[in-house]
C-alpha cells in the first residue's frame, strides 16, 4: 500500500501527466498508431534518400489485384497492411484526409485526443519532428505506467490507501492476528475434535462402501453407489449406477460379465441423467435399444427411462439352455423372410419381364432352343436321395428298435448335448461377474473383485410374481369362438388317433408292445455213436 500511494504520488507531477486527466486517453490513442506511424516515417525517408523506392514503398497495382477479387471489408488484413497514407519524399502525416480506410478511425482519434489538446485542434498533419516530439512528451506517462506498484490495492483508491497509511490500523490487525495465533492450540484441538466427530459418523459408511462393500451385500439397505430401482421388462432391478458418460463407460464395463443396460432418464424440471441397470436374473428377449420403463430414484421420484444401449452377457442358466433353440428359430425365421423376399422380388421381376415382352410382342426374337438334358445331374442327385433314403432309414430303424420308456430319455440327452455347451459358458461368465469394472468405470479405485454370484444376483432383480390372494383368467372374452372350437376338435381328434393306434399295436402285439423273442435253447449234445455190429457170421 505503501508503494501503490508513492507511486500515485509521484504521477501527479505535470511532467508526467501533462494534460492532466486526459493523458491517459492521450497516452492510449498514441500506443494504438505508433508503430504504424513510425513506418510511415521510415518509408517517406527512404523514399527521400532514393525516389526509385516509391514505387515499392507505396505497394505496387499486382498487390492490390491479389485482394481486389475477394469480398473486402475496411478492417481487412490486407488493406490494414497498407501504408497509413501515399509515400512521399518528407511528406507530413494527414490525420483526417487521404489516410488509410483501416486507420482511419485511429488517426482521427489520435489528432482529436492528443494533437488537438497539445498543437492546437486545427493541426490535421504531423512532420517526422512533430511526431517524435509528441512521443517524448508523454515517454514520461509511458515509464511511468510501466513501474505501477501495488495493484492489488489499487481498487481502495489513493485517498483511501492515505487514509489507511495515516491510521493505526495495521497495528490494529497485526494485534489481532497476534491474539489469534494465541489461539492457535484450542484451534487445532477443536479441528481435531471435529474430525473425530466426523470420523464417528462416517467412517463406518465409508468402510462400508468403499472397502468391504457391506451395504452393497446386504439385505436392508442401498450402498451409496446405488442410485435406486428400475423397473422394466416385467422386473425391477436394484444395481443402477449413475454414469456420466455412457460411451466411455462402456469400455471398461464389458469386462465385468454383467448383462448392463444404460438407460436415459429424464424428468420435468430436472437435468437428464444416464445409469447402468445390471440385469442379474432372468432373460434378454425382449431387453433391447428403445425399450421404455420407469426409474426411482433414492428420493422416491419418477423418472422416464429408455434403453440406449446395451452389453450382452449371460443372465441366467435358465435363459442359457435355451438359447440355442431360439436362435435356431431366428435363424429359421431369418431365413424364411429372406426366401419371401427374394420370391415377391422374383415374381416382380417376372411381372415386368411379361409386360415388356407383351409391349414388344411383335418386335420379339425367336425363342431360344431349349436347354438340353443333363443326364450326369439327373444321375448325381439320384445317388444324393439314395444316401440320403438309407440314411432316414438307418436312423428310424435305430428309434423304432427303441423301448416305449427309452423315448423321453433319448429326448431329454439329445436337449443336453445341445444346450449343455451354452450353460457351461454361462455358468463359467456367471461366476466371473464383478462389480469392480462397473465402479472402475465411473472413476472408482477398486483394488479387489467385487463378486456377483448366482443367488446374490437373483436377489438384485425382482421378477414379477401374482401378489397375495389374486389369480390368473385363462378366460379371453374376446377369443374367436370357431377357432377355438376347431383346435378343440382337433385335439380330441388327436388323442383318439393315437389311442387308437396305440389299442391297436397292443392288439397286434408290434411296436412298441411286440414282445421279445425268447432265446434260443441250448442244442443237446449229439448222441454217442452206436457200437459198429458184430461182423456176420462165417457160412458153414
Amino acid at each position: 500500500m505503501t508503494a501503490f500511494a508513492a507511486w500515485a504520488d509521484q504521477g501527479a507531477s505535470p511532467a508526467i501527466q501533462p494534460l492532466g486527466d486526459k493523458t491517459a486517453t492521450a497516452a492510449a490513442a498514441i500506443a494504438a498508431v505508433r508503430a504504424k506511424i513510425d513506418d510511415f516515417f521510415a518509408r517517406t525517408r527512404l523514399a527521400q534518400y532514393d525516389a526509385r523506392a516509391l514505387g515499392a514503398l507505396n505497394r505496387s497495382e499486382s498487390d492490390y489485384l491479389a485482394f481486389s477479387a475477394k469480398d473486402l471489408t475496411i478492417s481487412t488484413a490486407e488493406i490494414a497492411a497498407l501504408p497509413l497514407a501515399r509515400i512521399e519524399a518528407g511528406r507530413a502525416l494527414p490525420l483526417l484526409d487521404g489516410t488509410n480506410p483501416a486507420w482511419a478511425a485511429a488517426l482521427a482519434t489520435l489528432q482529436r485526443d492528443a494533437v488537438a489538446p497539445l498543437f492546437g485542434a486545427t493541426k490535421t498533419t504531423l512532420t517526422e519532428t512533430e511526431w517524435a516530439d509528441l512521443v517524448a512528451k508523454f515517454a514520461p506517462f509511458a515509464a511511468w505506467q510501466a513501474a505501477k506498484a501495488g495493484a492489488s490495492v489499487e481498487k481502495l483508491g489513493l485517498a483511501r490507501a492515505h487514509e489507511l497509511l495515516s491510521s493505526t490500523a495495521k497495528a490494529d490487525l497485526t494485534a489481532l492476528i497476534a491474539q489469534d495465533l494465541a489461539l492457535a492450540p484450542e484451534f487445532e484441538a477443536i479441528a481435531a475434535l471435529e474430525r473425530l466427530l466426523r470420523y464417528c459418523r462416517d467412517l463406518r459408511a465409508l468402510l462400508h462402501n468403499f472397502v468391504n462393500f457391506f451395504d452393497f451385500y446386504s439385505h436392508d439397505r442401498y450402498a451409496i453407489f446405488q442410485a435406486g430401482t428400475l423397473y422394466l421388462d416385467s422386473r425391477s432391478t436394484e444395481l443402477c449406477i449413475r454414469v456420466d458418460n455412457a460411451g466411455a463407460h462402456a469400455a471398461l464395463a464389458a469386462m465385468s460379465k454383467v448383462y448392463i443396460a444404460y438407460v436415459d432418464c429424464r424428468r420435468p424440471g430436472e437435468a437428464p441423467l444416464t445409469i447402468a441397470a445390471c440385469f442379474t436374473q432372468g432373460d434378454s428377449d425382449f431387453l433391447f435399444a428403445g425399450r421404455n420403463g420407469i426409474f426411482y430414484d433414492r428420493k422416491g421420484r419418477d423418472w422416464d427411462a429408455t434403453v440406449s444401449k446395451i452389453i450382452d452377457n449371460p443372465i441366467s442358466i435358465r435363459q442359457a439352455f435355451w438359447s440355442p433353440y431360439k436362435k435356431f428359430i431366428r435363424m429359421i425365421e431369418a431365413q424364411v423372410a429372406k426366401r419371401a423376399a427374394a420370391a415377391d422380388a422374383a415374381a416382380d421381376a417376372k411381372l415386368a419381364n411379361a409386360a415388356t415382352a407383351t409391349a414388344n410382342a411383335d418386335k420379339s426374337a425367336p425363342p431360344a432352343a431349349p436347354k438340353k438334358f443333363d443326364v450326369g445331374i439327373v444321375a448325381a442327385l439320384g445317388v444324393a436321395i439314395s444316401g440320403l433314403i438309407s440314411a432316414l432309414t438307418l436312423i428310424l430303424g435305430y428309434v423304432l428298435g427303441l423301448k416305449f420308456w427309452q423315448y423321453p430319455l433319448v429326448l431329454a440327452a439329445i436337449m443336453l448335448v445341445i444346450s449343455t455347451p451354452s450353460m457351461l459358458i454361462a455358468w463359467l461368465k456367471l461366476r466371473q461377474r464383478n462389480l469392480g469394472p462397473i465402479l472402475e468405470a465411473n472413476g472408482w479405485a477398486i483394488n479387489g473383485r467385487v463378486m456377483i454370484n448366482i443367488p446374490f444376483g437373483a436377489t438384485l432383480t425382482d421378477r414379477r410374481t401374482l401378489p397375495a390372494g389374486a389369480r390368473r383368467s385363462l378366460a379371453d372374452p374376446y377369443a374367436d369362438k370357431s377357432a377355438q372350437k376347431a383346435r378343440t376338435w382337433c385335439f380330441v381328434l388327436l388323442v383318439v388317433l393315437l389311442l387308437a393306434g396305440l389299442g391297436a399295436a397292443y392288439w397286434f402285439k408290434t411296436w412298441p408292445f411286440k414282445p421279445h423273442a425268447p432265446e434260443p435253447a441250448l442244442t443237446a449234445a449229439p448222441a454217442a455213436a452206436s457200437p459198429m455190429p458184430e461182423a456176420a457170421a462165417a457160412k458153414p
